[in-house]
C-alpha cells in the first residue's frame, strides 16, 4: 500500500503495504470495503458504485475468457514498470502458484511480460495470452478498486509543542504476552516511549493514521531534508476499517465515505478521535527506505500502472487487465476504461478476490484521485496461451 490505499485502510476494507509500500498499500483509500453474508458489504452498496449486478455468478476463483481483441496501449512509463517487473521475476527464481482452480508459475509470468513487451513494440502482433477473470466480492466478477498514493508529510527530528506525535520503527521485543501493543496503547498510552524507536514527529495523530493506512510516505524535516518512510512491519493486531466503523455508527453515509470525508469527520470531532482511531488496533511501523516509492515486490512503483493485490489470489509479478472506474472531478463514476496493471505491491487490508488498490503517485493531486476511488470494476489475470510444461505442484 507507501502507499497500498488510504481507503483500503480507512474505508471498509483497503491495505497495509510497504515502501516498500504496503497499500497499507500507501495512502489508500481502502478504508472502505469488506465482504459479508450479502454479495457485497453494505458499506459498498451505494448508488452508482459501478457494480455489474447482471453478471452471471460463478463458483470458481477464476473464469477463463478470450483476450479482448484490442489491449489498451499504455504510455511510456509502463514499459519502465514492465522492466522492473521482469527484474523481480528473475530475482525470485521459478516457483509455482496454486490459485484454487487455476495454476501458474514464475516462468509463466515471465512469458506474459515478454509477450506484452513484444506487443508494445509491435501492436499489430496480438499477444498469445488468455484472460482469467477474477471472481470478485460477489462471485460476479465485481472487484472494488480503491486508490493509494505517497503523501508528503511535514515532520521534525525532535518533538516540540506542535510536532509531538512519533512515527515509530518496529520494536525488537514483544510484551509479556508475546504481542506488540495495540494502536490505543501506542498512541494514547505511550507504550513505546523511551525505547528509542522514534523516526520523526508529526503534528497530528490523524496524519499518522492515514500514513499508516498508506503504508509509506515522504516526510520533510524542518531543514528541507526529505526521506521516504517505507513499510517496516505491523503489530499483528486485526485491521478494522475506519470507514466501516463510521458508517455503522451512522456518522457518515456510505455513499459519501472517502478518505477526505473520514479526515473531515475526525477534524470536526477531536474529542472522539481516541474512540474512533482505537477501533482499529492494527498499527504500522516504518523503516527509512530508498529514494523512490517501492512496493512489496521491492521494485519502484509506477504511477497509474502499479497495483496492490492479495498474493494468495494474484501472484506478485503478474500483469492484469483491469476495467477501472472513470470519475469526474467530484468523484462520481462516469464510466470505465481498460488499463494494464502491474501487480507489484500488497497490503494488509487487501484480502481475497474482491479488492485491489491502484497506485496513483506522489503528492496532492494523487491524494485527491486516490481518495475518490472506491468503485467496482473488473480484473483479469493474464496467463500464457502456451504455458510452461505442467509440473507436480505442491501447495
Amino acid at each position: 500500500m507507501i502507499f497500498s490505499s488510504f481507503l483500503r485502510h480507512l474505508l471498509p476494507s483497503k491495505t497495509h503495504r510497504r515502501f516498500l509500500i504496503r497499500p497499507l498499500c500507501l495512502i489508500s483509500f481502502t478504508l472502505l470495503s469488506s465482504c459479508s453474508v450479502n454479495e457485497i458489504d453494505n458499506s459498498n452498496d451505494f448508488e452508482n458504485n459501478g457494480r455489474d449486478t447482471a453478471a452471471l455468478k460463478r463458483d470458481t476463483l477464476y473464469l477463463k475468457e478470450s483476450l479482448p481483441p484490442g489491449l489498451p496501449m499504455p504510455d511510456a512509463s509502463f514499459e519502465s514498470g514492465l522492466q522492473q517487473q521482469l527484474k523481480y521475476l528473475n530475482r525470485i527464481g521459478d516457483k509455482d502458484f496454486v490459485l484454487e482452480n487455476t495454476q501458474t508459475s514464475v516462468a509463466d509470468l515471465k512469458i506474459v511480460a515478454q509477450e506484452i513487451g513484444k506487443w508494445l513494440h509491435n501492436p499489430a502482433q496480438q499477444p498469445q495470452l488468455i484472460a482469467h477473470q477474477l471472481a470478485g466480492q460477489d462471485q460476479r466478477g465485481n472487484v472494488q478498486i480503491t486508490g493509494y498514493y505517497v503523501p508528503i508529510l511535514p515532520v521534525r527530528h525532535l518533538p516540540d509543542e506542535v510536532y509531538r506525535y512519533p512515527l515509530y520503527r518496529k520494536p525488537a521485543q514483544r510484551n509479556a504476552d508475546g504481542k506488540y501493543p495495540s494502536r490505543e496503547q501506542i498512541d494514547f498510552e505511550n507504550a513505546l516511549a523511551g525505547q528509542g524507536l522514534e523516526i520523526a514527529y508529526t503534528s497530528s495523530l490523524v496524519d499518522n493514521f492515514f500514513l499508516h493506512v498508506q503504508g509509506s510516505g515522504v516526510v520533510e524535516y524542518e531543514n528541507g531534508e526529505r526521506k521516504l518512510l517505507s513499510w517496516g512491519g505491523v503489530n499483528g493486531h486485526p485491521y478494522r476499517s475506519l470507514g466501516k466503523v463510521l458508517i455503522e455508527k451512522g456518522e457518515i453515509d456510505r455513499a459519501n465515505i472517502s478518505a477526505q470525508s473520514i479526515r473531515q469527520w475526525l477534524s470536526d470531532h477531536p474529542d472522539r478521535n481516541r474512540e474512533i482511531l482505537s477501533t482499529n488496533p492494527s498499527y504500522l511501523f516504518f523503516s527509512e527506505g530508498p529514494q523512490n516509492p517501492v512496493g512489496a515486490a521491492n521494485v519502484p512503483l509506477t504511477p497509474l500502472y502499479s497495483a496492490a493485490v492479495d498474493p494468495k489470489v494474484i501472484p506478485l509479478g503478474s500483469i492484469l487487465l483491469a476495467q477501472v472506474p472513470k470519475l469526474d472531478v467530484y468523484g462520481n463514476l462516469i464510466g470505465h476504461e481498460f488499463r494494464l496493471l502491474l501487480a507489484q505491491d500488497k497490503g494488509g487490508a487487501i484480502k481475497g478476490p474482491g479488492h485491489i488498490d491502484w497506485y496513483q503517485g506522489v503528492g496532492e493531486e494523487a491524494h485527491i484521485h486516490a481518495g475518490q476511488l472506491k468503485h467496482f470494476g473488473k480484473v483479469w489475470l493474464l496467463l500464457p496461451k502456451n504455458p510452461t510444461p505442467e509440473k507436480l505442484i505442491a501447495r
